[in-house]
């Protein structure tokens, strides 16, 4: 599978996904004049956009998306939130299979602070891969088999939180926020022990926060517990 990444962040977050056949936008958090570049100005090679959650970061573009024909796939709750419809908008359940072209999807439930978000499981029937996609949950309580690939938040570092609580340049109430709405490097390691990793090639750590987090830290604590390759964004 391949992955490659147009925005990762508060700022915005979109990734595109192929397996060589069919490719997936994943997230629509950035303008879509960006999408359009980094998409190689084929939109209309696009299969799909799956938006998570109705939080302008993960779906700003949707809209305008539809309007240049790109079918959105999404929840009723963030449908709801960002009063979409037509044609193009289609709304999809946790744990109901649908396909896209190569590629069998499957939303499951993540905890945010939003109207119904998702997260998704892509396996491509031509290639045999299988990749995760999460974000902006703080917990995932699921045990998947045979992952390939995975595309994951890793926002902060409970101990940098803290110290930046204690010396003030973060509000206890943010950085309760983000303990309830975020996944943390430790959460993320014991989710990883409790999956099936034979399988797993690539890690993609998505989401980092600039004041929370350390990239190295992450990349090196997540290559030795996993013995994949590891990106962080």
């Amino acid at each position: 599978m391949r992955i490659k990444t147009l925005a990762s962040g508060s700022t915005g977050n979109a990734y595109i996904i192929s397996d060589g056949h069919s490719s997936l936008l994943l997230d629509a958090g950035i303008p879509l004049k960006e999408i359009q570049k980094g998409s190689g100005f084929r939109l209309s090679g696009l299969a799909g956009c799956l938006i998570t959650h109705e939080h302008n970061d993960h779906s700003k573009a949707g809209a305008d998306l539809m309007k240049h024909s790109v079918d959105v796939y999404t929840s009723e709750g963030t449908a709801q939130a960002k009063g979409w419809d037509g044609h193009r908008l289609h709304i999809v359940k946790a744990m109901e299979v649908f396909t896209l072209g190569t590629l069998e999807i499957t939303p499951f439930d993540v905890k945010h602070d939003s109207p119904e978000p998702l997260g998704f499981i892509i396996q491509s029937n031509a290639t045999g891969d299988k990749l995760l996609y999460f974000t902006d949950t703080y917990y995932l309580p699921y045990k998947i088999n045979d992952l390939t690939h995975i595309l994951g938040e890793c926002n902060y570092d409970r101990q940098i939180l803290f110290e930046n609580v204690r010396n003030g340049s973060i509000e206890p109430f943010v950085a309760k926020r983000i303990m309830k709405s975020h996944m943390g490097i430790d959460t993320l390691l014991d989710m990883l022990k409790a999956n099936d990793l034979s399988c797993l090639r690539q890690i993609h750590l998505i989401h980092l926060s600039d004041r929370n987090g350390h990239a190295e830290s992450f990349k090196e604590r997540i290559q030795k517990l996993t013995g994949a390759e590891v990106y962080v964004y």
